[in-house]
């Protein structure tokens, strides 16, 4: 007790002794908070981890969420932007949004095409490259295989365009496979037109043409893409089939009338262009096909249904006809019929007015009923007029038209 008092004088001596109980009942508890068992602290150290742990696993996906979140909205910017044709902000915006989300698949499939579809040759490469590395992870991904395709065509590269194209029709579509197919079809029949490769081009066609729903538009277009290949037997049957479910419409009517009239089956085009004409009096071209037709079919002399007599007129009229034409031609060329020289086209006029003139008194014996070669040997020479003086002079009009028609579809026309 002097101790105390000679730390503290100034305390009471009461209160020194209360403060030795208070310290002595301290040093009895402190220990007893302070665990010193090791697996305890072990416990309390993992815990603390683990929080630790879950806390920034927290931040990490708050920021990668935070990212994805800027990623896609950057993505819908650059659609937008390639939609409306701005592809260099389509470029930047889609670049951006991979920097946000680096392994997004359609990120990078989205950036290939705007690449791609941008008119830069230079960044068909990069274009490629990104498409690649997508394909060799999903080689059957159609929409992959598409944009690789029109990287070929693009490229103008038929066997990779052809490759890639029958890669996407016969691979995974996402959605809608039946319509996507057709159109990978349509367009490579397109891309193969383009590049004037009609044969792979038909062969297209042909397998389209069997896959089509029925459905108007489906068959317009198919029926236009077989006038692109010059198929109009075909293109005909596939306007037929289009007036069948819309039988006024007069696009088709006027398709399937040129179809007609381009393969020589004019009576057919004459009901389809008549009906055009009538159902859109504005359509000229179906009005110039029209009166061609009317006059192929009235000028042809080999047209079954008629008598001898009209056939005789016809052939006559067709001969006469033959003779104004060349000497037109002769007037425009500066050619004089008399000459007979070897070398020049003057030759071949002259010696056409010279096979002309040997006819000529043949046509005296054609009101004989009598079944010769003569109606064929005479229109033969009108024929031969018709297509050198085409040659020499020029597309022919009118009458001219028709003759030169009824010779090159002669066997049609006569049906």
């Amino acid at each position: 007790m002097p101790k105390c008092f000679s730390r503290a004088p100034h305390l009471q001596p009461g209160l020194c002794s209360e403060n030795a109980i208070v310290i002595r009942a301290m040093s009895w508890t402190i220990p007893k908070l302070v665990p010193r068992s090791a697996p305890v602290i072990l416990i309390i150290l993992t815990l603390c981890a683990v929080t630790g742990f879950a806390a920034v696993s927290h931040l990490v996906a708050r920021y990668n969420a935070n990212q994805q979140a800027r990623g896609r909205k950057l993505y819908a910017q650059g659609l937008t932007e390639a939609g409306a044709g701005r592809y260099e902000g389509a470029i930047d915006l889609f670049r951006a949004a991979l920097t946000c989300d680096p392994t997004n698949s359609q990120y990078q499939l989205s950036l290939a095409r705007a690449l791609r579809d941008s008119e830069d040759p230079r960044r068909l490469d990069e274009a490629e490259s990104y498409l690649l590395a997508l394909w060799q992870r999903s080689p059957q991904d159609a929409a992959i295989n598409l944009a690789l395709a029109r990287v070929a065509a693009h490229r103008g590269s038929i066997e990779d365009a052809t490759r890639y194209y029958h890669n996407a029709m016969y691979g995974v579509w996402n959605a809608d496979p039946d319509s996507n197919r057709n159109r990978g079809r349509i367009e490579l029949i397109e891309f193969l037109l383009s590049k004037n490769v009609r044969a792979q081009a038909d062969s297209e066609l042909i397998a389209l043409a069997a896959s089509l729903p029925a459905n108007f538009a489906a068959h317009l277009q198919a029926a236009q893409l077989f006038t692109q290949a010059q198929d109009y037997a075909a293109a005909l049957g596939q306007y037929e089939v289009a007036l069948r479910i819309d039988p006024a419409n007069a696009a088709a009517m006027a398709g399937a009338g040129e179809a007609a009239y381009r393969s020589g089956n004019y009576t057919i085009a004459q009901r389809y262009l008549r009906a055009a004409v009538s159902s859109n009096p504005a359509d000229e071209s179906s009005r110039r096909l029209l009166a061609s037709t009317d006059l192929v079919l009235a000028s042809n002399p080999f047209q079954s249904h008629i008598s001898d007599a009209e056939r005789n007129r016809r052939i006559s009229a067709a001969f006469a006809q033959s003779e104004e034409r060349l000497a037109q031609c002769a007037r425009q060329t500066g050619v004089d019929l008399a000459a007979t020289s070897s070398s020049s086209s003057s030759s071949s006029l002259s010696n056409l007015q010279s096979r002309w003139i040997t006819v000529k008194p043949d046509l005296n014996h054609l009101r004989f009923p009598v079944e010769t070669d003569l109606p064929d040997a005479i229109m033969d020479v009108v024929f031969q007029i018709e297509h050198q003086t085409a040659v020499t002079c020029g597309p022919p009009q009118g009458f001219d038209l028709a003759l030169l028609l009824i010779s090159e579809k002669r066997e049609a026309a006569g049906q």
